[in-house]
């Protein structure tokens, strides 16, 4: 049996879909909040050489870029040419920080005369935040006032080098004695564990919470006897709230009980680390900036300076594209780079009037809430802003990807002003934000003495025409960081 094998030419016609470079690169620029947005232009800056940005320059960087440039002596005709860049940086960088001198292989110490102006680098410098003290050194810095022999400081640094962000040890002695050099005993480490945690802020070096308030009730006066056995035996009842039961276990009163809590809570702290030290808190910077125009309580939508770059075409290689007498290769190199400089700016315009788009149409939906807070989000879902907008609801979505508004009542993120909800008895829409900021009223306002259980909050937003379950009242109530009705009670 033979088999032949044939190639035929012929036509066919078929519908396909592909991401062009160009509609990629729109997208990623779209998701990009305004800091990264920032970062991106940089960074493209520096890339493309036809790419300019229209920034206001001092007088000195402008009169370079806009004379023409001269022939030095000894360069050819094509010094200007893409392939052979012509940088004035070295001399650029003398006349900012006054490197020239005559005769000398050092700087001239004389420097130039005070013209009245700041220097704004300088400036920029003085104003940087300085690196803030980790809690290994501002713990060390202690320990080198100690009077210790030599093994005992380094187990010392041992323990304080081990200890996590939060100033709790929870490595074992034992690996702390291994990862040393020449190896420490554990029984150094364990004479010096005292040590450092007596160190200020007291209480660090802990190896779980119950250690780390005795640490600490132990450097107060007094003997402390009530809240020594409340630590000591009945924390996690404490934790609880269950004070009856630790009443009758331990003999004291409730109100004994209560005060010595209230003690336990003003005077000792679970994280003492953060006492001392300051967390880095991430900065937020909003692309989006909602305030009211007038008195009339009209809003006004704009966009924060930083997503709205000035970029521009270098006139010098538009017109270096058009000149004929430049070589095929010159040519075909200002080319792709002036697509891509192009395609970048397009893909900035087009991400700009998207998020315009998108934060004009959520300020309008959501009108209320500018008004009343929280309680007055109104469903809104990318679908039905898709919609509107006429683009896909992956378009919406990379739109407020990691973006912030900011509005006269605070930072939110452009995905808070997403939520759905139900309609109430009388048909008009609630989201799940505004019920669960009314769960948290109501819990707010019950007495303390005798808390609302969840079918009890369930049942007033019943009585206010909202049917919500006991389970989607225990949902909300847990992610507001609520505790049950039990544990709220105050005795």
């Amino acid at each position: 049996m033979s088999q032949i094998l044939s190639q035929v030419m012929g036509q066919q016609m078929r519908l396909e879909q592909k991401l062009t470079p160009q509609l990629i690169q729109s997208m990623d620029i779209l998701q990009l909040n305004v800091t990264a947005l920032e970062a991106r232009i940089d960074e493209e800056l520096e890339r493309n050489i036809v790419l300019e940005s229209d920034e206001p320059a001092s007088a000195a960087t402008s009169t370079e870029e806009t004379s023409e440039p001269t022939e030095t002596p000894g360069e050819g005709e094509d010094a200007g040419s893409p392939e052979s860049p012509s940088f004035d940086l070295p001399d650029r960088l003398g006349r900012e920080y006054d490197l020239y001198y005559e005769d000398s292989w050092f700087p001239s110490r004389q420097r130039r005369s005070y013209d009245g102006e700041r220097d704004a680098k300088m400036d920029a410098m003085a104003n940087t935040a300085a690196r803030p003290q980790s809690l290994a050194e501002h713990l060390l810095s202690q320990w080198a006032l100690l009077d210790l022999d030599g093994e005992t400081r380094r187990a010392g640094e041992a323990i304080i080098y081990s200890l996590e962000e939060d100033g709790y040890l929870r490595t074992h002695l034992e690996e702390v004695a291994e990862d040393t050099r020449p190896r420490i005993p554990v029984k150094l480490i364990e004479k010096a564990l005292p040590l450092v945690q007596g160190l200020d802020p007291v209480g660090v070096a802990a190896r779980d919470y119950q250690e780390c308030l005795l640490v600490q009730l132990d450097a107060l006066p007094g003997n402390n006897r009530i809240e020594r056995e409340l630590i000591t035996n009945h924390l996690h009842d404490i934790a609880r709230n269950r004070f009856p039961a630790v009443a009758k276990a331990t003999g004291y009163t409730v109100g004994e009980i209560s005060e010595a809590v209230k003690a336990i809570s003003s005077t000792l702290h679970l994280h003492p680390a953060h006492l001392v030290i300051e967390r880095q808190v991430p900065r937020i910077t909003p692309d989006v900036i909602v305030e009211y125009a007038d008195d009339s309580g009209r809003l006004l939508v704009r966009l924060t300076r930083g997503n709205t770059p000035n970029l521009r075409l270098s006139a010098h290689y538009q017109k270096l594209l058009k000149e004929r007498n430049n070589g095929k290769d010159v040519r075909a190199f200002v080319r792709k780079h002036m697509e891509n400089a192009t395609a970048l700016i397009d893909a900035i315009n087009y991400r700009r009037s998207r998020l315009l788009d998108v934060a004009e149409a959520i300020v309008e939906r959501q009108q209320d809430f500018f008004s009343m807070g929280p309680a007055g989000l109104r469903i809104l879902r990318m679908s039905e802003l898709a919609v509107q907008l006429e683009c896909d609801p992956s378009t919406i979505s990379r739109t407020v990807a990691d973006k912030y508004m900011q509005t006269p009542r605070g930072i939110y993120p452009l995905r808070y002003f997403f939520t759905g909800g139900k309609e109430s008895v009388n048909g008009e829409s609630t989201s799940w934000d505004s019920v669960k900021a009314r769960v948290k009223e109501i819990i707010e306002g019950e007495d303390r003495k005798a808390p609302l259980n969840d079918d009890q909050i369930a049942a007033v937003l019943e009585s206010e025409e909202l049917a919500i379950s006991r389970r989607t009242v225990a949902k909300y109530r847990q992610q507001l960081a609520i505790p049950p009705a039990r544990q709220r009670r105050e005795y």
